[in-house]
């Protein structure tokens, strides 16, 4: 029965006066036959600069779709470039205060990558990509062996430097010689004379596995074991590779690890610049396993890129190639047809970056993003949106305006894993430095030149933005710092289940299922104003604590 005010009645208030109530059941048949657009705009009226002007990712938002499934049912499988895929769409920065062995580790264990910087020496840098090849292995094909003659003091060292202790023995000193022991952090770690050779502390009684056994059978091996590594020896007992115990263990925590499928290393990528000395750093980090370059440069359709794009397409034909940075469809078109495996978009986004202010030149990324990865889906290249990420929700419209990955500084470079000293701000508050490369300061750096006259020539700063020759440095980039994030560990998880539950609230169930949705204009977009930018954000309180994820 119809209330008025609590109480019964003949006549109810009507929402409409004078139009006739329609059957509830046929709302979804009325909505299909008298309504001939759906809500909002379609990516392509949204991204329209002729009547919009050029947007961020602040300037729209995605319109809710239907929800069916949990959101532990979104898949954030992705390609990065044309033949190597991720389990997850987040990719670090190749900067200085961002991405170096650590990171670049802790993100290909949680199903990214991480893009190691190159404002260092070549040999630095080799050897942070050697450090990711070996930090998780299937069969370690090229393990570190010691030779009897070996003294426990450079055991030690070797431990140092290499972050394990566990090493094997051989007559040679070398791989595919005779095993005869094996050493771990246990047998050195308290024995007195350093002058020792090791086979005085070396175990010999070894368990092994004999050469064609499979990864599964190692492994299985080694789980029923009590040893902390598994040597693989051929009929003549001569050491072929090597199978570790904290690998399988690394295996079990982190399941989504980005590896390579038939080594089971970390995939790793380093970036380059575009000069000819670029192509002797590129040996050096191809010969320590690199899997992917990424070219390092402000403004990507350039001479020197496309020439270093076609000779590494010749030299190294197995190795995944990212040109950059692009914003137009003629910047990619340049360098998709000189053979790039994937496509870095941006110019001037990044929360360190004043290229737009200082050169006026660039694109809002939004704009960018969309205009750019639409046309080299066309040819199979996955595009990194690189710059403008602050939170969950810029992950998710990157993503949705095409890109297959997104790329992080700023949003990174607070946490545990990123290079640099914690220290309390004016405020007291606990900060990393946080610098963007064509930052004076990074530009500035002398690390990569080794610390010599010609270091401008080898700044990785310099190169990015064509300045190695020049007298006076133009600043492209700021120097600050950012908050402390925690470690990696916890907050990537969390940008994770963030970016599962916007697709769930979206109703995609996949990354290919919503580009393919915002193409055929299924996804709906729609403009903000700037009070519905100030009324989707916190508003109204006096006081508030924003605490992102526990």
């Amino acid at each position: 029965m119809p209330l008025t005010n609590g109480d019964a009645g003949s006549n109810t208030a009507c929402l409409l006066p004078g139009v006739k109530i329609l059957e509830y059941s046929t709302a979804k048949d009325i909505l299909k036959s008298e309504y001939s657009s759906c809500d909002g705009l379609d990516a392509q009226t949204l991204l329209n600069s002729h009547t919009n002007g050029g947007l961020t990712y602040n300037d729209f938002l995605i319109l809710p779709g239907y929800i069916g499934f949990p959101a532990a049912d979104v898949a954030l499988d992705t390609p990065v470039t044309k033949r190597i895929s991720l389990k997850t769409p987040l990719v670090s920065s190749p900067m200085d205060t961002v991405t170096e062995h650590s990171m670049a580790i802790h993100m290909a264990l949680l199903g990214g990558l991480g893009v190691i910087h190159h404002n260092c020496s070549a040999e630095d840098q080799a050897e942070m990509v050697r450090k990711v090849k070996r930090f998780e292995n299937g069969f370690i094909l090229d393990p570190v062996v010691l030779s009897p003659k070996t003294t426990v003091g450079e055991a030690k060292q070797l431990k140092e430097q290499w972050g394990f202790g566990g090493f094997p023995v051989t007559e040679n000193g070398t791989l595919r010689s005779r095993l005869v022991g094996m050493i771990t952090t246990r047998d050195i770690q308290f024995h007195p004379s350093l002058d020792d050779p090791v086979t005085a502390v070396m175990s010999k009684d070894l368990v092994t596995a004999p050469s064609g056994t499979t990864l599964a059978e190692a492994n299985a091996v080694l789980s029923k074991s009590k040893k902390g590594k598994l040597p693989i020896i051929n009929s003549e007992g001569h050491l072929i590779s090597l199978l570790s115990r904290s690998d399988l263990m690394k295996n079990l925590h982190y399941p989504l690890a980005s590896k390579l499928p038939h080594s089971k290393q970390l995939i790793c990528a380093a970036a380059i610049g575009t000069r000819p000395d670029d192509k002797e750093r590129l040996q050096k980090l191809v010969d320590a396993g690199l899997d992917v370059v990424i070219l390092d440069s402000s403004q990507g359709n350039s001479i020197f890129q496309i020439e270093m794009i076609k000779y590494i397409k010749k030299t190294f034909p197995e190795l995944d190639v990212v040109g950059g940075n692009v914003v137009t469809r003629d910047q990619a078109a340049s360098l998709i047809v000189a053979g790039v495996d994937g496509l870095r978009i941006g110019m001037g986004s990044g929360s360190a970056c004043i290229t737009q202010e200082v050169m006026a030149v660039g694109r809002p990324q939004a704009a960018s993003v969309f205009n750019v990865s639409t046309f080299a889906a066309r040819f199979g290249v996955p595009c990194i949106a690189d710059g403008g990420i602050q939170n969950v929700g810029h992950i998710v419209k990157g993503l949705a305006l095409g890109a297959s990955t997104v790329m992080m500084g700023g949003l990174l470079a607070g946490t545990t894993e990123s290079p640099g000293n914690y220290f309390v701000s004016r405020e007291g508050q606990l900060v990393k430095a946080y610098r963007g490369m064509g930052s004076i300061d990074a530009m500035e750096d002398k690390k990569a030149g080794g610390g010599g006259k010609n270091a401008k020539q080898s700044n990785a700063g310099t190169a990015r933005y064509f300045s190695e020759g020049d007298r006076l440095l133009v600043a492209q980039g700021v120097s600050g710092s950012v908050l402390d994030r925690g470690s990696i560990t916890k907050f990537v998880p969390y940008l994770l289940a963030g970016l599962q539950h916007s697709l769930q609230d979206i109703g995609m169930k996949s990354l290919p299922e919503l580009r393919q949705s915002v193409l055929d204009g299924l996804v709906r977009f729609e403009l903000r104003t700037a009070s519905a930018q100030a009324e989707g954000n916190v508003h109204g309180l006096h006081s508030f604590d924003k605490k992102l994820y526990s």
